[in-house]
């Protein structure tokens, strides 16, 4: 009977210190079911250590391990849409996710350096209506572009989007044109434009600025497309491969230039704006 007694006090000992310390939050990868704690993937920059799988970031938190410490000025901060299409409960829609993400659309834009060099940045951030491209994202994109073509600077744009925004109609459409035609005025003035497409990258930011980059490079294994898998496959009556739309996929048919993984990013970037001729100024290289 003593022992018995002895059990139940040693138990509820036990269980009372289990419950005194909280256990920590875990990440379980999508791909692969490992788990891990939310610290050591933050630690990770959001990238599973066991399949290598490149989880979805924040704007601010792609900025932050991208750019040089306190380099970044961002443009258009305030910038918020209308609701052009009188479309039901948009407006409330916005200040909804305006207050939950601290964003005022779905782009960042800015200017910045990376490693000492200068260059105009854009980062879509899918929390915001899966990045979609409305009325604002097209604008600041197209300022971010004029604002590197006054200033002769380098443009480059980390793509995350679902496509065009169907609450704004016909305005979200003529953006693909808006941003294209801004994109071929960089050109033409013989500008440097990188695109890092991220997961997801599709629709209508697909078959706009995101594809027109003079370098385009891709994450590992993320969704890049314009139409969805079930539509294509509706129309041509066909089976597409396993891995189609997904990045490695379109570098062997030649739409993409190089994958990148998260931890070599920003020396990627940086190598690129140097072998084009954007060195930092003075000389000076940022670590």
């Amino acid at each position: 009977m003593i022992e018995d007694l002895l059990k139940i006090v040693t138990k509820r000992f036990n269980d009372d210190n289990t419950k005194s310390e909280p256990e920590q939050p875990k990440f379980k990868c999508p791909r692969c079911q490992h788990t891990i704690t939310e610290e050591h993937y933050n630690e990770l920059v959001k990238v599973c250590p066991n399949c290598n799988y490149h989880g979805r970031m924040t704007a601010r938190e792609r900025i932050a391990i991208t750019v040089d410490k306190e380099s970044f000025v961002e443009f258009d901060k305030d910038m918020k849409s209308c609701n052009p299409i009188n479309y039901p409960e948009y407006e409330e829609k916005q200040q909804e996710l305006r207050e939950r993400t601290g964003l005022s659309d779905a782009v960042i834009t800015g200017e910045a350096t990376i490693k000492g060099s200068r260059t105009v940045i854009a980062v879509m951030d899918s929390r915001y209506m899966m990045a979609s491209m409305g009325s604002v994202v097209g604008e600041k994109i197209t300022r971010a572009f004029e604002f590197a073509v006054e200033k002769k600077l380098p443009v480059i744009i980390f793509t995350a989007s679902g496509g065009a925004r169907m609450q704004e109609g016909i305005v979200s459409l003529m953006q693909m044109a808006k941003t294209s035609g801004a994109v071929a005025r960089h050109n033409q003035a013989g500008l440097l434009y990188i695109t890092v497409m991220t997961d997801p990258t599709t629709g209508g930011v697909t078959a706009s600025f995101a594809s027109l980059g003079d370098i385009i490079i891709a994450e590992p294994k993320v969704l890049i497309g314009f139409a969805g898998r079930r539509v294509i496959e509706g129309t041509i009556k066909q089976r597409l491969p396993d891995d189609f739309q997904l990045a490695e996929f379109l570098q062997e048919k030649g739409f993409i230039d190089m994958i990148v993984e998260r931890k070599k990013m920003r020396s990627t970037l940086s190598h690129l704006l140097k072998l084009h001729g954007y060195v930092p100024e003075n000389d000076t290289e940022v670590l």
